[in-house]
């Protein structure tokens, strides 16, 4: 009667959906949500044995080690060793009782493996899983070591092979091994999606992903300066991205925004033209890899966007006072700049010098928004104006979403850099009634969700990934929401001139 048939077909589906399904945690969490802090640090002299009494005491299987007159909370990784137990038991088996006697460095690895404490969990599991390691220390965006992270800590988390992307990414030797990877990206999407993860966070793991792809651009990069003649960096530099990479809100519609920032050197000097042939070998990976060059030309081979820290200072200075938006074009996604590679350090002052020289500058904050323009998406009745059946959710609001948010954070000297996070952060400042920032709040998160549908969607029947929704394939749930969302940001211009003018 074929039964037999049916039902061995039937498990073998249920073993297939249950092999492709991952505990969504590790794209949930951040390494800072299950890392232990502070990271115990101790001096390279420390004997052995008084390391394994501290493990003991603290009961942990590593101790990270530090200069001795170094503070705990400012190592930097590239600086840093560690010790693990089982370190010891191997010094111990090679030497005897004599191991517990020497000082730690002698046994140390270094420098320390680590990940960035707001990188997602899944990206320590990763990392493990290709080091070969059971601990990692967590740095901050200027590579300090702020906690740590062990196999222990990961246990409880299950994954499956969509979890290796990231750093299946950092282990690629060269582009072709780098595209392979990136090409999964869609596929990792599809099953977050499954799972039942909100716009925001998927676009937090493309973001990652995007971040990831970058470093390892920069990495390549440097290899190929040295492989014709050019040499190391001439100078201590970061790589950064910049807008929806930089927000963690990038979706699978994307291009390159990068820049330089290196510690010395003039424009035009010789630190500038190594950098300027640095960004255009990274330029030129990331779009054989998969991310297309910028249009706009927001990318650190080109001289506006690359510079020393010097450089970088005086052109926030006259950003903020300049007065006309068309000199402006670009400069906004500046503030949503995050290091990816290298030095973060200097990224992190050139972005507090640009949020306080921009503090309390109204009309430059103003001068961001001055050229954004929200069309009227709804019809009288309530319709949904669309061309092609489709509605461009980034012109229809959230480009200018994005953008009022941004403005209205280096007003009141917001530092976060997700959108929900700037509107929470301006809502704190300004009083907590301001329902209409709640509405855009989850406006915002109502675009990325429908957004990365449809591209997730459109990937699949072979179309290249947009910004612009099929109406119809909407359930009226998913139209009413969306419907809501374009009535909160019709009121952006007024809402906006609001806040950026309030006392």
């Amino acid at each position: 009667m074929g039964w037999i048939e049916a039902v061995e077909a039937t498990a073998r589906i249920d073993a297939e959906q249950t092999l492709k399904r991952f505990d969504a945690y590790a794209y949930r969490h951040r390494n800072r949500d299950i890392m232990r802090c502070p990271a115990i640090f101790v001096g390279a002299d420390v004997l052995v044995g008084d390391a394994l009494a501290r493990m003991t005491s603290e009961r942990i299987s590593a101790v990270y080690v530090g200069a001795p007159d170094a503070a705990a909370d400012d190592v930097k990784a590239v600086e840093a060793g560690i010790v693990t137990e089982r370190d010891v038991l191997r010094a111990i088996a090679r030497l005897g009782a004599p191991a517990l006697e020497l000082p730690v460095h002698r046994i140390m690895s270094r420098p320390l493996a680590a990940i960035p404490e707001d990188a997602l969990v899944y990206r320590a599991i990763g990392r493990m899983n290709r080091l070969k390691t059971r601990h990692l220390g967590v740095v901050d965006e200027a590579g300090r070591v702020v906690g740590a992270l062990s196999a222990r800590d990961l246990l409880r988390l299950r994954a499956g092979e969509a979890i290796s992307l990231g750093d299946e990414i950092e282990d690629a030797a060269d582009t072709q091994a780098l595209a392979l990877a990136w090409a999964k990206l869609p596929r990792v999407a599809e099953v977050l999606l499954a799972e039942g993860l909100s716009g925001r966070q998927i676009a937090d793991v493309i973001s990652s992903e995007l971040c990831a792809l970058t470093r390892q651009a920069a990495v390549m990069a440097e290899r190929l300066m040295r492989e014709r003649g050019e040499g190391d960096p001439p100078t201590p530099y970061t790589l950064v991205v910049l807008g929806s990479a930089g927000r963690g809100e990038s979706l699978l519609a994307m291009d390159q925004d990068n820049a330089v920032i290196f510690a010395q050197g003039e424009p035009g000097g010789d630190e500038d033209r190594w950098f300027e042939a640095f960004g255009a070998h990274v330029a030129d990976i990331l779009h054989e890899a998969g991310v297309p060059y910028c249009k706009g030309g927001v990318m650190a081979k080109n001289p506006p966007w690359r510079g020393s820290v010097a450089t970088w200072q005086d052109r926030i200075e006259q950003w903020v006072w300049r007065s006309s938006p068309k000199d402006l074009l670009s400069v906004d996604i500046f503030f949503d700049l995050r290091a990816v590679h290298g030095d973060g350090s200097l990224a992190v002052s050139v972005r507090q010098a640009a949020f306080a020289a921009a503090e309390g500058q109204v009309a430059f904050a103003k001068l961001l928004v001055e050229g954004i323009s929200i069309p009227a998406s709804l019809k009288f009745f309530g319709g949904i104006r669309t061309e092609g059946g489709r509605i461009d959710l980034k012109a229809a609001g959230l480009f200018g979403l994005v953008a009022a948010a941004r403005a209205m954070a280096i007003r009141y000297h917001v530092m976060d850099r997700s959108t929900s996070q700037r509107l929470a952060g301006v809502k704190a400042v300004v009083g907590r009634g301001e329902t209409d920032l709640d509405a855009l709040d989850e406006a915002h998160g109502v675009f990325l969700e429908l957004i990365v549908s449809q591209q997730i969607a459109d990937v699949a029947q072979g179309t290249p990934p947009s910004n612009a929704v099929l109406v119809k394939r909407l359930s009226a749930r998913d139209r009413e929401r969306l419907r809501a969302a374009l009535q909160a940001v019709a009121v952006i211009d007024d809402l906006t001139r609001d806040l950026l003018f309030r006392d």
